[in-house]
């Protein structure tokens, strides 16, 4: 122990009992240290904090909770390094008290030119309190689409089917679309030749979709067949739409054109393509 405390009077101070540049780098880097193992400390008990909440309440919104976790789990970090940033000034000399007292955080904030800072959080504290989304929705957020992966208090996070992820600012967020909330409509276009006859059509479409129903869990209506839709060049064009639970309309339609398929090979009914009918004058 006094082997300790010699190499640090020796190394790590002055000759006035102060640390020198040494002894407050190492004390920086031990501030850090500290702050980050106690983040994911704090990680921990807001998991299992959760864990158990879940397990006393019979019916919660699972999004909601992911939502929540990840905003504390944010707050908590944010909370953190201000502390440590604070012990750091102190160590330097910089009176932090009277700098929170005569101009209070929100005025520190905006003095160092973080106003945008200050709208992101409140942005996203107002898209939390209302509800507009959560993760694991589907939402297109401006120009960019696809499924949230973090909603935090300055940033939201969002990736699209491509794999790409898009970090957008909260107060950057003008407009939200939401396609997870409520029934999703799986919308499929059929097109027959003009020679096929098209009462016989929507019998075979109709036995398709009441099969379909039968056996896929994920649509909620339909499916149900709207009619003939349009008279397109080469054939005629049948209109089915179905309503479905969020995020499973591409897996009906995909379902849905697949049995059309093979129903119309089996019933012989053609699906029009482009054709070329040339006549011969010379007889």
């Amino acid at each position: 122990m006094d082997r300790v405390l010699n190499f640090i009077n020796h190394f790590l101070k002055n000759e006035d009992g102060n640390l020198n540049i040494l002894g407050k780098g190492l004390k920086i880097i031990l501030v850090f240290i500290v702050i980050r193992i106690l983040i994911k400390v704090s990680y921990i008990i807001i998991d299992k904090t959760v864990e158990n909440r879940k397990r006393r309440l019979f019916s919660f919104d699972e999004k909601k909770v992911n939502t929540l976790t990840a905003v504390l789990k944010n707050i908590m970090k944010y909370v953190l390094y201000f502390i440590g940033t604070v012990i750091i000034l102190d160590m330097f000399n910089i009176n932090t008290n009277s700098i929170l007292a005569t101009a209070g955080i929100g005025g520190l904030a905006i003095g160092f030119g973080a106003q945008s800072l200050v709208k992101d959080v409140i942005t996203g504290f107002f898209i939390l309190f209302e509800d507009q989304f959560s993760v694991g929705d589907y939402v297109k957020i401006d120009n960019y689409e696809g499924i949230v992966e973090e909603l935090g208090v300055r940033v939201t996070k969002l990736r699209d089917f491509s794999g790409e992820l898009h970090i957008i600012p909260n107060g950057n967020i003008n407009t939200v679309t939401n396609k997870t909330r409520g029934a999703m409509r799986a919308l499929v276009k059929v097109s027959i030749a003009y020679e096929e006859d098209i009462d016989k059509t929507i019998k075979v479409l109709d036995e398709v979709c009441n099969r379909l129903k039968k056996s896929n869990e994920n649509i909620v209506e339909g499916p149900t067949i709207l009619g003939v839709s349009d008279l397109g060049e080469y054939g005629v064009d049948i209109t089915i739409v179905a309503k479905t639970k969020p995020m499973e309309q591409w897996s009906v339609e995909r379902a849905l054109r697949k049995d059309i398929k093979e129903a119309f090979d089996r019933e012989n009914i053609e699906i029009p393509y482009p054709r070329m009918v040339i006549f011969d004058n010379k007889s």
